[in-house]
């Protein structure tokens, strides 16, 4: 199995769910974007990875109850165990900046793995406004959006996507491995 984090940060990271009830806290606003998705590509199993506090698939099921929404958090005690079921779309809403450079690629290659019709990424590309509770901004990779698109391409094709001073919105389907 591909490494996603190491023990260590994992235990950061729970640590920073445990005192900030904002932290992880933030994917429900795009829940009618991705139920929009999900309508137009007959998508019925949504992957939320680094989910968090789970706040996007309540959201979802508020708006589509026909939408099963997966939930994978490494930090997240009961939420640290990849699904099985092949999702139709992986979200991962701002989780990408998040991620020990070291892992960066595992990360890529088990999402790209799971075989999506479609992966949704919503990349940071500034300082998080939280640190670790080692003192290191939660952000551990702050790079441009050209620098992202490299690293992604070994991964997946580009879909047409947006980007600000602040994210990148990166979708794509997965280059399988041969």
């Amino acid at each position: 199995m591909k490494r996603t984090i190491s023990p260590e940060y994992a235990k950061l990271n729970q640590q920073l769910h445990d005192e900030r009830f904002d932290y992880g806290a933030k994917a429900a606003p795009y829940a009618q974007t991705i139920v929009n998705i999900c309508k137009q590509n007959s998508f019925k199993v949504v992957l939320d990875f680094g989910c968090g506090k789970g706040t996007l698939k309540p959201a979802v099921n508020a708006l589509d109850k026909s939408i099963r929404v997966l939930e994978y958090d490494p930090a997240v005690p009961g939420k640290d165990n990849l699904p099985t079921k092949t999702p139709d779309l992986i979200v991962a809403l701002d989780v990408m900046e998040h991620i020990e450079p070291d892992y960066l690629d595992d990360v890529l290659a088990t999402l790209r793995d799971l075989k999506p019709q479609t992966v949704l990424l919503l990349i940071a590309l500034e300082p998080a406004q939280k640190t670790l509770p080692d003192g290191r901004n939660a952000h551990l990779i702050i790079e441009t959006p050209a620098w992202w698109k490299a690293r992604l391409a070994p991964y997946f094709t580009a879909l047409p996507g947006r980007e600000s001073k602040e994210h990148l919105l990166f979708a794509g389907t997965p280059i399988l491995a041969k």
